[in-house]
């Protein structure tokens, strides 16, 4: 039997207690900021065709996401592009998705289900409108276009809405000025080769592997988009305003047009999730977007653009709430 203790001895106790749970109570809000507990169940990523730079953006982020939030299991789900994208996280069938501003845009434009709900995370990096055809083509601008065999990407794609767009703004109608043929970044580059496409668009971060493979075994250009186009793709207004001139670096593809730049558009990526997504989650995978930004860089280079001084402007979205508590716990 221990010996009882004195009411000195208690009161020790008690108070020697009380500073235990106030140093675990620290630590918890320590770890877990604002003491909010682990994130933990299921999540579904909705992400891109397989060769293109959402899906391989996507498997360097799972494995980034399964060691920050261990209890969470991850699900890479391969898309069409942004277009699916949006559609699946706004009707439930995804939690979070990568997506281009103007595919966003143009969704809550539309009123179609889930729209109200959508909200953003992270800007991420911008993607960059290419116009690849063979080294040899007589294009060389978007009108010079009608009459040929052009991929325009896959019907759900954030390529395909900007590729129709850019046809359009050029007096090309999209669907009988050309033969469109949809097709991802997976298959374009292997049919130009073989000769059954002409020409094929593509809007990825740079430089994208597919078109980088393409150009090691022919020799392909990128047809230049010039500013007075994109006045007129800008001039149809609502979710054209996305879309911004921009210059391809010269370096950008090793083997296409080294040491000369290359106009083009540019239109940023988000990060999206709805508010069906509960703010603790949502807080923690915008942390591990942001903190794995370099590790993952090493091996998809657009990831190295994120930016926690511009990830905060997710227009034309609201920042869903889990991520505006990961801005204010990082703001200097």
């Amino acid at each position: 039997m221990f010996p009882a203790l004195s009411r000195s001895g208690r009161r020790r106790t008690l108070q020697g207690a009380a500073a235990a749970a106030v140093v675990a109570g620290l630590l918890l809000w320590w770890v877990l900021p604002g003491g909010q507990s682990s994130p933990s169940g299921s999540l579904v990523f909705s992400t891109g065709v397989r060769s293109g730079v959402y899906q391989l953006y996507g498997e360097r982020l799972e494995n980034a996401l399964a060691t920050d939030m261990p209890e969470v299991s991850i699900r890479l789900r391969t898309s069409e592009g942004s277009q699916q994208n949006i559609e699946r996280v706004a009707t439930g069938q995804a939690d979070f998705t990568i997506a281009t501003a103007d595919a966003v845009a143009s969704y809550l434009r539309s009123g179609k289900p889930g729209a109200a709900r959508l909200r953003g995370c992270v800007r991420l990096y911008d993607d960059y409108v290419q116009l690849v055809v063979p080294k040899g083509s007589p294009v060389r601008d978007v009108a010079g276009l009608r009459g040929k065999r052009v991929g325009v990407g896959q019907l759900g794609s954030g390529v395909k809405l900007v590729a129709d767009r850019l046809m359009t703004a050029a007096g090309i109608d999209p669907t009988t000025g050309i033969t469109p043929v949809t097709a991802g970044i997976d298959t374009m580059p292997a049919r130009l080769e073989s000769g059954g496409l002409d020409a094929f668009f593509w809007s990825g971060g740079l430089p994208t592997s597919a078109v980088q493979a393409l150009s090691e075994r022919m020799d392909v250009r990128l047809v230049p988009l010039e500013d007075d186009l994109i006045a007129r793709l800008q001039a149809a207004g609502g979710s054209t305003r996305y879309y911004r001139a921009a210059v391809m670096p010269p370096d950008a593809y090793g083997n296409i047009r080294p040491g000369r730049s290359v106009p083009t558009v540019a239109i940023a990526n988000l990060l999206v999730t709805t508010d069906r997504t509960d703010p603790v989650t949502t807080q923690a995978f915008t942390r591990t977007v942001i903190n794995s930004r370099d590790r993952i860089g090493r091996e998809v280079h657009s990831a190295q653009l994120v930016d926690l001084r511009t990830a905060i402007y997710t227009d034309p979205l609201r920042l869903h709430e889990g991520a505006k508590r990961y801005y204010r716990s990082v703001k200097p």
